[in-house]
């Protein structure tokens, strides 16, 4: 592990130096990819530097116990009883550091939301979780995007929200979203007072660069239509709607949330983008099971991760027996204690795979 500390610290160095040149800065693509570099490195090879200055201190401290005046020897105990332990804390800290990260978790990500089982309730509640993504997208400052969009007309209802998060580290926070959400709770139209459940799925993908999926220009169908709203009403009266297939896979992707075609075409190209990553991901994973292993859950969309029960104010995660009873704040945008709770558990299953795998 310290070998390889050793050399994260020199590379970081290296990169201070290459950005020092000035002639790097004459290359504003090099200088930035640098710069990203050393700022990703940072964090890694401060904590490394802690960790040699409190070993250094425990070494210092050991030393003065030697000495023949009993006040610096109590001095020096006390030290060790502080340092010790730090030193512990920070071990375990770089070695959740030098655990392999994620390629897509600095990527911004596209997020579809679809109502499933329940009708109309099932449609509210898609509006309610679009609304509890947005206030938490507002907490991390990200850019929300809504690329599509088709609503109910009852209760603020959407079948499908479809909307770019762009921000620091958006995959990373909103991965763990993708799969089946169930909610339990009493319809406003229920008469009887009886509870009934639905479901909506969401999918998380990272949103690709062109440089990470390649789509051939005769491999598309793109067909435009006059965009509607809800009950087929009449928004407009130009083409400006777009349709785009992808004949190798059959993936269909439409927008007309813009008035512009081609505004709605780049739009569709970048769902359709990022939902050929994710299938070319999803080969890619099936091929290597002890990363499958490492995953909270499988990320199948089919597969149920969170109850919301709003009789009880209750959200359990399925995938780590999480409970939580401030549903209510939840809905409000307060993902965070949940999210964090799945990354310490992934975070947890990687040691445990790392340390058998030694």
């Amino acid at each position: 592990m310290f070998d390889r500390l050793d050399q994260l610290e020199a590379r970081y160095e290296d990169l201070g130096r290459q950005l020092a040149d000035p002639t790097l800065v004459a290359d504003q693509k090099k200088f930035a990819a640098t710069a990203k570099a050393h700022r990703d490195l940072e964090p890694t090879v401060e904590k490394f530097r802690e960790y040699r200055e409190v070993k250094q201190g425990v070494a210092d401290a050991k030393a003065m116990l030697a000495e023949s005046d009993p006040d610096i020897r109590a001095m020096a105990q006390e030290e060790l009883l502080a340092l010790e332990p730090r030193l512990v804390e920070i071990e375990e800290q770089l070695k959740v550091m030098l655990l392999p990260k994620d390629p897509n978790d600095d990527k911004n990500i596209i997020i579809e939301l679809r109502a499933g089982t329940g009708g109309d309730e099932a449609a509210i509640f898609v509006s309610e979780m679009f609304r509890m993504y947005l206030r938490f997208a507002e907490q991390h400052k990200w850019r929300v995007e809504v690329l599509s969009t088709s609503e109910t007309g009852i209760g603020g209802g959407m079948k499908e929200v479809t909307a770019i998060f762009e921000g620091d580290k958006v995959y990373s926070q909103m991965k763990y979203e993708s799969g089946t959400h169930r909610v339990q709770r009493v319809p406003a139209t229920e008469t009887q007072g009886r509870v009934h459940t639905s479901a909506i799925t969401v999918a998380v993908l990272p949103e690709a660069e062109e440089v990470d999926i390649k789509i051939e220009a005769k491999d598309l169908r793109i067909d435009t239509f006059c965009s509607s709203g809800p009950g087929g009403q009449s928004v407009n009266t130009t083409y400006s709607a777009v349709r785009i297939t992808h004949i190798p896979t059959n993936t269909v992707v439409s927008c007309q949330d813009e008035k512009s075609q081609i505004k709605n075409r780049e739009k569709a190209m970048r769902v359709l983008r990022a939902r050929l990553y994710e299938v070319e991901e999803e080969r890619i994973h099936q091929q290597q099971a002890k990363d499958r292993k490492q995953q909270v859950g499988t990320g199948d969309r089919s597969e149920k991760i969170r109850t919301y029960n709003f009789p009880q104010n209750r959200l359990t995660d399925h995938r780590i027996g999480l409970t939580n009873h401030q549903l209510n704040m939840v809905m409000e945008g307060m993902l965070q204690p949940t999210i964090d709770a799945l990354i310490a558990h992934n975070v947890a299953e990687k040691l445990k795979s790392e340390s058998a795998a030694v």
